[in-house]
């Protein structure tokens, strides 16, 4: 592949800006500097650098962002900063989408991706792909509330029970829900239609991938074990 396109294709910049970039002296492949746009590479894998921020070519991105409060996940947020504002620019330039949005206030496990096939699996109903939270309750939990989470739920929008595919207390406020859908504020709705409320929301783990050390704020790439997982995750 050409250097400018590849540039492009990682959402550098656009193909004219690329060009001007590597004749400037401003683009290095591997240790390298490359001045002219027109050198050809085997794109997979390869490092390379514009005005010293480095990267490796990826035929698709696989992110997982330890999501903070106070965030939205649009590229035009409404009322508080974006999402898109704590990764590089290039990721939202090439397509990148948050897998499934979370609220302002939710924070945890964001996944972020620009493979359509498997953005579509994780956030569709019909695949199941587990979603586990932390959920606070501003209420002690009962056992007849866990017993309805359980058994299932109906929410205003749809009459087919919504039921939770694994719920344990934690403490007298806290459980963990683990759900297999991604309805509008669902888990604040099935905890409100047991007559609680959702005062702390903790996204623990989408499928197997979970944050371990990631801090607040942080984004990393998936590997590509957590990659093939999610696309084999049963439903």
């Amino acid at each position: 592949m050409q250097l400018d396109r590849l540039l492009q294709s990682q959402g550098w910049g656009s193909r004219k800006q690329c060009q001007q970039w590597i004749r400037a002296g401003r683009v290095t492949v591997g240790d390298e500097i490359v001045t002219r746009p027109t050198a050809t590479f085997e794109p997979d894998g390869l490092h390379h650098a514009v005005d010293g921020e480095a990267a490796v070519w990826r035929a698709s991105l696989y992110l997982l962002l330890h999501k903070p409060a106070g965030h939205e996940c649009s590229r035009e947020p409404q009322a508080h900063d974006s999402v898109f504002s704590l990764l590089p620019a290039r990721f939202a330039a090439r397509g990148v989408q948050p897998v499934g949005r979370l609220d302002q206030d939710t924070t945890g496990v964001l996944l972020l991706t620009d493979d359509g096939p498997l953005l579509h699996r994780i956030s569709s109903p019909r695949h199941h792909v587990p979603k586990t939270y932390l959920v606070t309750c501003r209420h002690e939990i009962d056992d007849a509330q866990i017993d309805a989470l359980l058994g299932g739920v109906v929410l205003r929008d749809d009459p087919a029970p919504v039921t939770a595919r694994q719920c344990e207390r934690v403490d007298a406020r806290r459980l963990t829900l683990v759900i297999g859908e991604g309805r509008y504020h669902q888990v604040k709705r099935m905890l409100a239609a047991v007559g609680n409320r959702v005062e702390a929301l903790h996204r623990v783990a989408v499928g197997t991938v979970t944050l371990g050390d990631l801090a607040e704020g942080q984004w990393r790439e998936l590997t590509a074990d957590e990659v093939t997982a999610l696309r084999g995750t049963p439903g």
